[in-house]
């Protein structure tokens, strides 16, 4: 290679380089998004809306694409100026989305305050103006919103259970159930009855073995296992322990990989000093499921309560790998070493 060639071959790398550099630099999303916009699958929609800038419905189908592609934040742009040329309550809806997705959350909050005064007959925007206010910690104006739709439609039961769900994260249990006992009553299904069930149980209230008996009478396959599961936590609570072993027994019948229900069963014995066949109940949950802190744990427990300090230690230990905020493994592993 003679000296020309090799100059020329290295101011050809230079100038490659410094392009590239500046390429690399450039951080403006505009002309990123520009060129996404004009790649397939969205370069069609582009050039239709090139040539229709003031049609609506083909913003919307390009936000939409944009969306199903995780291109949320260039999908904004459409979904605003498909809202502001027809502003219809399903473009605004999905440009709700949109927003939250972006983390744009007040945004979002103030177009669903205006779509509850534009559409007063459309409870989606207060139920999502709800779920918005709870999950940013407005506990009291999220209530304020279930409350509002439960006023013009007192039999819409998903409201009634998302209420009562929020009543239960603030600690007022008297008032959730409440608002659980209407869902169920409206439309007894399994979620909701679970969840008024668990709060009976909690309160060792025996209404929790009525409802898991109606959600049992309605499965016609016999496969369900959670309404027994909560029937043995209930008998369990109440120290019905041979009650509670039936139950765990059942769910193992219907469903041998149910790593709870080895457990709860194992604690059943456990608390019944039974601390042998504990242990063998543990260590079938830990064959079941070999990632589940909760049977190394409870191994350890009932090896120490034979007094078999080493292997404690040993599966104190192996709890604490799995979990490693599993306080009580900690401070039992402290305490026995």
């Amino acid at each position: 290679m003679n000296g020309c060639t090799k100059w020329s071959w290295i101011i050809l790398i230079l100038v490659l380089l410094i392009f590239q550099g500046c390429d690399s630099n450039n951080n403006n999303p505009s002309i990123s998004s520009k060129k996404i916009l004009q790649t397939p699958p969205y370069s069609g929609l582009t050039d239709s809306i090139a040539n229709f800038p003031d049609d609506a419905a083909l913003h919307l189908q390009r936000a939409l694409l944009l969306s199903q592609n995780n291109r949320h934040e260039i999908a904004t742009a459409d979904y605003k100026k498909s809202w502001e040329l027809k502003p219809e309550a399903n473009t605004a809806l999905e440009y709700i989305s949109n927003l939250l997705m972006v983390d744009n959350v007040n945004e979002a909050v103030n177009l669903l305050q205006h779509g509850i005064q534009k559409f007063p007959d459309n409870l989606e925007f207060s139920r999502r103006l709800s779920e918005v206010y709870s999950q940013t910690g407005k506990s009291k104006d999220a209530l304020q919103q279930f409350n509002n739709i439960l006023a013009k439609d007192s039999s819409n039961f998903e409201i009634w259970y998302d209420k009562a769900m929020l009543l239960a994260q603030l600690k007022d249990t008297a008032a959730a159930i409440q608002a659980l006992e209407k869902s169920f009553s409206i439309q007894p299904i399994n979620y909701s009855g679970l969840a008024l069930a668990n709060l009976y149980v909690a309160s060792k209230n025996p209404r929790a073995l009525e409802i898991c008996d109606f959600l049992l009478s309605t499965d016609t396959t016999s496969q369900q296992t959670d309404p027994i599961f909560m029937k043995g936590i209930y008998y369990s609570e109440t120290e019905q322990y041979d009650k509670a072993l039936e139950q765990f027994d059942e769910c193992i019948k219907r469903d041998w990989k149910m790593t709870d229900a080895y457990i709860e069963k194992g604690i059943v014995l456990y608390e019944q000093k039974k601390y042998g066949p504990a242990l063998e109940i543990f260590k079938l949950a830990s064959t079941v499921s070999n990632k589940n802190a909760d049977a190394y744990f409870w191994m350890a427990r009932s090896y120490e309560a034979m007094n078999k300090k080493q292997e404690a230690i040993m599966n104190y230990q192996r709890a604490i790998s799995l979990d490693r905020n599993f306080g009580e493994a900690w401070e039992a592993l402290q305490r026995i070493q």
